[in-house]
């Protein structure tokens, strides 16, 4: 075996793609991802599960052999899965640093029609509507399918952590009989006769499992009907929710947080370098993350950007943008945590200020101008959650279920949910949340 395939072995070894190095040979499979005539020979990219792979195609020197076995007498396309046997060969203009020329393939499959847009360039010239259109054909780009290598390698690193740090991983039901947020963004469909809905979030349940575990965490689809058309909206995202009891104040939610995120960013370089460098990624730092109060960061983007102050119980999306601007300026964080945001703006279970009731023991997290975290200590008192579900004209027999855990004994606990594909969003700095969704749900989408 030569001293390249070796190296090329040493890497592969347990990825899709690389069956076997042996007697010189690699035996390999994949997808015709580019095909392109020269003189006498062919540049074939083939694409495999993690990278492509520049091939030098010999007509003369290669056997093809088609689906049944017996020689292919027609052309090679793009886009047909094949396997091949090649010989590996050191070329330093290639981007791997080598080569295949391929001595034997076998097709294994061969597409009907042609390819309804073009995905093998650096980025695929259609709009986004035309991308998400064709999404099952599109996510074969090498830009489109490093997006989501990038958000795997997230999800591993916040799992891993969340384990480290003694989080059980929970999976709730989707299928609810109450909406943790209420209101009319939530929903509703027939279950054999009886009303029921889409969870918003794994909010009840990840409380009541606090009461079980101390320490849970779930990441999983989150369903809202809010009939917003931005680009920093889904009506089906997936949440990275947790949840932690005998905490002593909500802070400490903010800094698990912290941890959690620079532990998955400093796990990216190792998990997917290639993607990285491919989309040219900018990992932040997220130590210390900067706090700031709610009234606190509205004063300072009026009085910094002369800015009246139209919206009073939130941050408007052009205020999370300048407050985001302003704190890296002065801290030099591109992360920032917003607290104590008013009562009135927050879900009933939200514990309150005691010297100021009018605010919550609450937060946000904004990354690089977008809120992407929202979360805070909880009532854990039944008194306090009963009067203030009576308060906001709620009826508790319909929460039944959930006021359970206050009944007979909570601890001081807290937790949040963050947006996954709007961190992974801001990360990459996408222009549109739905670019980093594999299949978006949104007011207009469906489908595919």
């Amino acid at each position: 075996m030569s001293e390249k395939n070796r190296e090329i072995q040493a890497m592969e070894t347990g990825r899709p793609g690389f069956e076997s190095v042996e007697k010189g040979m690699v035996s390999i499979h994949g997808s015709i991802h580019r095909l392109r005539k020269m003189s006498g020979f062919s540049f074939l990219i083939l694409r495999t599960a993690h990278e492509l792979i520049q091939c030098i195609l010999e007509p003369e020197k290669c056997e093809i052999l088609g689906p049944d076995g017996a020689p292919w007498e027609g052309a090679l396309k793009e886009e047909m899965c094949i396997r091949m046997e090649a010989l590996a060969v050191e070329e330093p203009r290639s981007r791997t640093g080598w080569e295949l020329h391929p001595a034997r393939i076998r097709i294994l499959s061969v597409p009907a029609e042609s390819m309804p847009v073009v995905i093998h360039g650096k980025e695929i010239p259609a709009s986004l509507e035309t991308i998400l259109d064709y999404r099952p054909l599109t996510l074969r780009n090498e830009r489109e399918r490093a997006i989501f290598r990038i958000q795997d390698a997230l999800v591993r690193g916040f799992t891993e952590f969340l384990q480290q740090e003694d989080f059980v991983q929970i999976h709730t039901p989707k299928l609810v009989s109450q909406g943790a947020e209420g209101g009319a963004n939530i929903f509703r469909l027939d279950y054999f006769g009886k009303e029921a809905y889409l969870a918003q979030s794994p909010q009840f349940y990840k409380q009541m499992m606090v009461g079980v575990y101390e320490r849970v965490f779930e990441i999983g689809p989150v369903f809202r009907a809010e009939k917003h058309d931005t680009a920093r909206h889904l009506n089906e995202y997936t949440g990275v929710d947790f949840e932690m009891g005998y905490i002593e104040g909500f802070e400490e939610l903010c800094c698990m947080e912290e941890a959690m995120i620079r532990h998955a960013l400093q796990k990216l370089p190792e998990l997917c370098p290639q993607e990285l460098k491919l989309l040219n990624v900018r990992i932040p730092q997220a130590d210390p993350i900067p706090f700031i109060r709610f009234y606190e960061a509205k004063e300072l983007i009026a009085r910094r950007f002369n800015r009246p102050v139209r919206e009073k119980e939130d941050l408007d999306p052009e205020e999370e943008k300048l407050l985001c601007q302003l704190m890296e300026e002065e801290t030099g964080s591109e992360f920032v945590f917003v607290t104590h945001y008013p009562t009135a703006k927050r879900p009933f279970y939200a514990m309150e200020e005691e010297e100021n009731p009018q605010v919550t023991k609450s937060f946000d997290l904004l990354f690089r101008g977008l809120e992407v975290t929202t979360g805070g200590q909880r009532i854990h008192d039944y008194a306090v959650q009963l009067s203030k579900m009576k308060a906001r004209g709620m009826d508790p027999e319909q929460f039944e279920s959930y006021l359970q855990i206050h009944k007979h004994g909570m601890p001081p606990h807290g937790g949040l949910g963050m947006g996954l594909e709007r961190f992974t969003a801001r990360l990459l700095e996408q222009d549109n949340v739905r670019r980093a969704c594999l299949f978006p749900r949104d007011i207009h989408r469906i489908a595919p």
